[in-house]
């Protein structure tokens, strides 16, 4: 049996280009002799859909290029995820499905068991779980089909209480196919392989796994879609942040027709840790990541142009740098904005990097705007002294610089705030934190120079005096990041064991650290959640990001 994968970049309600680019797909399969071609989950309306899917119009254009597709399912089997209709009473209104169609018609739909409702992910919200388990028949095949998080309830502590596998090996299937909307992260690409294999590994049957590719807003499908032998080998996989139409030939008895192509071990998680990124690993998935978020960002909501304030800060200079390859340097304006306390340097280097990157740049000094704002408020200041409100008057002077300029020539901001500064509210809300989206809002300060190594790889791109010289917001005379906050290479590790792990106070002081620096640090992350709660969308890389998969409350008395 033939079979295709179909790694695709989905728009979400977008079902006129979803159901074309599907039916292309199954076109260049027909024609290539596929038996059996296989899609993404909710490929047809896009995942997450979220509230569209409460709206009967969104789901009745669902069905609708579900018939349109179907038509094109004539000498080969197509499987597609798509939103299903409820039949009971009880229970939500939908359930999260794959059609699978033959002979132009619907021949099976199977609906997904596990629901996840954690961290970026609420189908429990929209959906109601399968109420039964069956096998379809092809060609002589028992397809076990499920959906995404149906093959990740393994484990000693499993978080739903069926395993769909388990019930569909009672029919005794031959293939399991899987179809996924599984987001990226920098652990991600390696516990899917490990939960593939451990699957494989348990059932004794080949899988084939299907997985998007494309960024929805903040979130980036990676694609890297599998297939293994019943003997857990791996023999395809499909490239990472890339579309990809792949086949494969699966024997009789279970072996697939090609030669194996990698034997290689899953890396498990516990393995990567991700404050000290190598090359080979996680630096370069981040950078592509974000490349894909960018690009998917502007291209889906019809943008093209991009402007920044670019600082000769580290983060304004990486930011940069990835903005050009994503939307080209033509593209990307960059603003330079001295004010009374930006050292020389700094524009100098700012300037070196635009010539290097060659996008254009404009410098638009903000010391006429800042003394004006200091007149007109002397009266109500009345001569106190120096203090973060003047500070703050020069980063607002210069974000609302770059809106007048993005508005007037129809740009998109980019922040370029980090993960470090926006979990200790290092940052000015209407200033530095404008924005429309958050480039490096999940990367930690050092990854931030991880990533500036990085592009850096094959010749200098980004000056070397930006990576060396101290981190500053240059807001006051001699001012460094060092005066307000821990060192980085403390800071971002305290910042790891809260965030990503959900560590507390004991947890992280008995790893060495010291008790008032983590007792001061864990009351900086949860007093800011009312400024992070007023932030753009963030380009999610890490397996917990600020946004939509990070949900606590602003008003509260927790570490604060």
């Amino acid at each position: 049996m033939k079979i295709f994968l179909a790694q695709q970049n989905y728009h979400i309600g977008n079902f006129e280009s979803n159901t074309q680019k599907i039916i292309t797909a199954i076109e260049e399969a027909k024609r290539q002799g596929g038996d059996l071609i296989l899609f993404s989950e909710l490929s047809v309306c896009g995942y997450a859909p979220r509230d569209f899917l409460e709206f009967n119009d969104f789901i009745e254009k669902s069905y609708k290029a579900i018939d349109e597709i179907k038509q094109h399912a004539d000498g080969i089997a197509v499987l597609v995820g798509a939103p299903d209709r409820n039949k009971q009473r009880e229970g939500k209104d939908l359930h999260n499905a794959a059609f699978f169609l033959h002979e132009q018609q619907i021949k099976a739909v199977v609906h997904k068991t596990c629901l996840p409702n954690y961290d970026v992910f609420d189908e429990y919200r929209y959906f109601e779980p399968a109420y039964d388990w069956n096998i379809v028949e092809f060609k002589g095949k028992k397809l076990a089909i499920t959906i995404c998080e149906d093959i990740w309830n393994l484990g000693d502590n499993p978080l739903y209480r069926i395993c769909p596998m388990d019930e569909l090996m009672k029919f005794s299937p031959d293939l399991m196919l899987n179809l996924s909307a599984s987001p990226f992260d920098y652990t991600h690409v390696e516990d899917r392989k490990a939960i593939v294999k451990l699957n494989v590994q348990k059932y004794k049957l080949p899988m084939l796994y299907c997985n998007s590719v494309g960024s929805q807003t903040e979130i980036v499908f990676d694609g890297g879609s599998l297939v293994f032998d019943k003997h857990a080998n791996m023999i395809e996989h499909l490239p990472l942040f890339e579309e990809a139409l792949v086949s494969v030939e699966l024997n009789d008895d279970g072996t697939f027709v090609q030669p194996i192509q990698t034997k290689a071990e899953a890396v498990p998680n516990e393995e990567l840790n991700p404050l000290h990124l190598d090359e080979t690993l996680s630096v370069k998935e981040i950078h592509d990541a974000i490349i894909l978020g960018i690009r998917d960002y502007f291209k889906k909501m019809g943008f093209s142009k991009a402007i920044l304030g670019s600082s000769g800060g580290i983060d304004s200079a990486v930011t940069l740098a990835l903005a050009c390859t994503a939307l080209g340097k033509e593209n990307v304006r960059a603003i330079l904005m001295p004010s009374h306390y930006s050292t020389e340097h700094s524009v100098s280097d700012a300037e070196q990097l635009s010539k290097k990157l060659g996008n254009p740049y404009d410098i638009v000094p903000i010391k006429n705007i800042y003394d004006s704002f200091l007149t007109e408020l002397k009266p109500i200041f009345n001569d106190l002294p120096f203090s973060l409100a003047e500070e703050n008057i020069q980063s607002r002077s210069r974000g609302n610089l770059l809106m007048a300029i993005a508005n007037k020539f129809g740009y998109i901001l980019l922040n370029t705030s980090n993960k470090s500064e926006l979990a200790t509210g290092y940052g000015t809300l209407y200033g530095d934190m404008a924005g429309g989206l958050g480039v490096l809002g999940d990367c930690y300060k050092l990854q931030v120079y991880e990533l500036a190594k990085y592009i850096n790889r094959n010749e200098e791109i980004i000056p070397d005096n930006i990576i060396t010289k101290p981190p500053s917001a240059e807001l006051r005379p001699g001012q460094k990041d060092s005066d307000s906050l821990p060192d980085y290479s403390i800071l971002d590790k305290v910042l790891y064991q809260y965030i990503e792990r959900r560590q507390g106070p004991k947890e992280i002081k008995a790893l060495g650290y010291d008790a008032a620096l983590v007792d001061r640090v864990l009351k900086m992350v949860n007093v800011n959640e009312y400024k992070r709660n007023q932030f753009c969308p963030i380009i999610r890389v890490s397996p917990k990001a600020f946004g939509v998969g990070r949900r606590l409350p602003i008003v509260a008395k927790y570490l604060s």
